[in-house]
């Protein structure tokens, strides 16, 4: 699907909406178990999360959300540790997630491919077959990924480079989707299973997850690489510079870094952040400050959050109407067609 270039209609495209397919489901029973939900958003999740596609379209066409770039629940195919369950999952995933929603409504629905990067050279070939067999817009990744024996692997990991070597020959933006800490990493939340999700331990996961991408010098060595952010830009626009302060106050080699520029500038220059999720208007001037106009782009994190409720939210932001549009439709449309 192209997405059309128009700006005189406050039409939306929202890059940060789930599913999750029936065997996905089977495997982890309840995705959204983390988050504590309650019985009625467990349910309304459930219910949301595959299929009801003539319900989703007439919300889409309520709201006016013009189109929604799909996506694999987390923590999806990063949460398998066998290599070759994932890696065959994965394909098997991106191919019904095309057939059931893309193919079927093409001008309301794409996709990003999930992939499995416990075989990063498998990972890389995937994510080709789904940008030019199947139209997908790029990928996804859940976070760090599980491997056998209890280990993990974060995207800044030298094995890495194969699929970053990929994503950059396509040209194609990595969406870099949260997940729940590592079970050994969750002392602080003892006592208070709330945080351990979306509530807190997403941000801090995901946030730590860039600054490791930041600092690993892979910007340095694909300049023209673009990772998008949720959660407007998981509270990165107001900590990383005082990040990047206190790395400037250590001795040299101590910090592990091989960044070249500051963290702050691959911060406006290689991510993009979304407003899915999060409906704060003061938190939303603080990402478009730290982004920049061309890089903040709207979204919801549908079925978690409703089509409804984030559309009344962007619709009562005071914004120049060019840069609404720009937010609301252009800047997504500009990355999903470059």
């Amino acid at each position: 699907m192209v997405f059309k270039r128009e700006a005189f209609v406050m039409k939306k495209i929202a890059l940060e909406e789930h599913v999750s397919t029936p065997a996905v489901s089977k495997i982890y029973q309840n995705p959204h178990a983390a988050q504590t939900s309650g019985a009625v958003y467990a349910q309304f999740i459930q219910e949301h999360l595959w299929g009801n596609i003539d319900h989703y379209i007439q919300e889409m066409a309520q709201n006016e959300i013009d189109q929604v770039v799909l996506s694999l629940v987390s923590p999806g195919i990063q949460g398998i540790p066998d290599p070759k369950q994932a890696v065959a999952l994965a394909k098997a995933t991106n191919d019904l997630i095309d057939q059931t929603y893309v193919q079927t409504h093409p001008h309301q629905f794409s996709a990003f491919a999930c992939v499995a990067l416990q075989n990063p050279q498998a990972a890389a070939a995937e994510l080709e077959r789904a940008v030019r067999d199947l139209g997908m817009k790029g990928a996804l990744v859940n976070g760090y990924t599980d491997l056998p024996n209890g280990q993990v692997v974060y995207l800044d990991d030298p094995s890495m480079e194969v699929f970053w070597d990929k994503v950059d020959e396509l040209n194609v933006p990595v969406y870099l989707h949260p997940r729940t800490p590592k079970p050994d990493q969750r002392q602080i939340y003892q006592g208070y299973p709330g945080l351990v999700g979306s509530a807190w331990g997403y941000t801090q996961e995901t946030a730590v997850h860039a600054i490791r991408l930041m600092m690993s010098g892979l910007f340095d060595r694909h300049p023209n690489l673009r990772i998008i952010l949720g959660h407007l830009g998981e509270g990165l626009s107001q900590n990383l510079p005082r990040t990047q302060a206190r790395l400037y106050k250590q001795r040299q080699g101590a910090t592990g870094a091989k960044n070249q520029k500051p963290l702050t500038y691959y911060l406006r220059t290689n991510f993009l952040a979304t407003t899915s999720g999060h409906f704060d208007t003061d938190a939303f001037k603080s990402a478009l400050k730290a982004f920049g106009p061309r890089h903040l782009m709207f979204s919801i994190d549908f079925p978690y959050v409703t089509n409804e409720e984030a559309s009344n939210w962007f619709e009562q932001l005071q914004l120049d109407p060019t840069l609404k549009q720009q937010v609301a439709y252009q800047n997504a449309a500009d990355i999903l067609n470059p």
